[in-house]
């Protein structure tokens, strides 16, 4: 049996948001989120939500989408609905996460995510100015791993091309986010951080 106050995969959230892909998932100091249950949840985040009490605590499950029931009621709040509001944009891939972990394999699951965390640190370690950690994390969440590959390979080729040197991270970092917007673009994805629907 699980130990009920803590998951096994803290990366992927019960609602099926990607926490090891989130911005505070990789935050340092004492406000750092552990993500999905990890180590420390509850000193960190003070409580757990109705996700983790329903799927984690009463059903001993690491997501939803291994829940027989799933989708349930739960996911027709205004968190999943067409009109979801999140800063992150994390609920755009919670649906698909979740149906992925349902119809293929939770390990499976985990595989790619495993590749993308990988593929986000690298972007992490060698291209954030101190002002990209969310984009960086953003379309490490969005878009397909083949092309988080490949923009990472053209970013390296472009900056040995233009003759960057490895210690102008901010050069490095306006390379990547080109390549990677223009990914996007091409996807049909949006990569920047949403307003608040009441923004002025």
């Amino acid at each position: 049996m699980m130990n009920k106050t803590e998951k096994k995969y803290p990366t992927v959230g019960c609602c099926g948001i990607d926490c090891g892909l989130c911005p505070r998932y990789y935050t340092e100091g004492k406000s750092r989120c552990p993500g999905c249950l990890g180590p420390n949840f509850l000193e960190v985040m003070g409580q757990t939500c109705s996700f983790i009490t329903c799927c984690v605590k009463k059903k001993n499950l690491e997501t939803c989408g291994e829940c027989k029931d799933f989708p349930c009621h739960k996911f027709n709040s205004e968190w999943f609905g067409k009109d979801a509001y999140d800063s992150f944009v994390t609920h755009k891939k919670a649906i698909p996460n979740l149906n992925f972990i349902k119809n293929k394999d939770f390990e499976e699951f985990i595989k790619q995510q495993e590749k993308r965390i990988i593929l986000l640190k690298e972007m992490l370690a060698n291209f954030n100015d101190g002002r990209s950690k969310s984009f960086f994390c953003l379309a490490s969440a969005l878009l397909p791993i083949q092309v988080l590959e490949n923009s990472l390979d053209s970013a390296r080729k472009d900056i040995e091309k233009l003759g960057i040197s490895i210690d102008d991270v901010k050069g490095k970092a306006i390379i990547l986010k080109d390549i990677l917007q223009s990914a996007a673009d091409k996807e049909n994805i949006k990569l920047k951080l949403q307003k608040p629907p009441n923004w002025k």
